[in-house]
């Protein structure tokens, strides 16, 4: 949520204004400008909403359980893994890595991208 609020704030007002006084409506304003400018900002802020989700390990196993197929995440998918089968741990554990190695890469382009224009 901060990631997102910080993309918001920095949205330069005196932006806003010009685009009203041109005559834009206020959707039209949030649509063509404040949200295109504060888009790096959402991205960045729903990547680490993403990371702390999938990363959640201890809420999941105190309030919802354990129940395969409905309240597992990777973390404790690998948790049970682990006890029965330590290589399927670590298969869990590198396919998990390589998604947020993916993620990563790909919000790192986004955001050169935007950047550059």
């Amino acid at each position: 949520m901060r990631g997102a609020l910080l993309g918001f704030r920095l949205v330069p007002q005196e932006v806003e204004e010009a685009a009203a006084i041109d005559g834009a409506s206020g959707w039209s304003t949030f649509r063509h400008v404040t949200l295109p400018l504060a888009l790096p900002g959402i991205i960045s802020g729903g990547i680490l909403c993403w990371a702390r989700a999938v990363s959640e390990f201890g809420a999941t196993v105190m309030f919802a359980g354990n129940i395969t197929g409905r309240t597992q995440t990777m973390p404790l998918a690998i948790m049970t893994a682990m006890e029965t089968d330590l290589n399927s741990a670590l298969a869990l554990a590198v396919l998990l890595v390589i998604a947020a190695a993916f993620v990563l890469v790909v919000s790192r382009l986004f955001t050169a991208e935007r950047l550059e224009r």
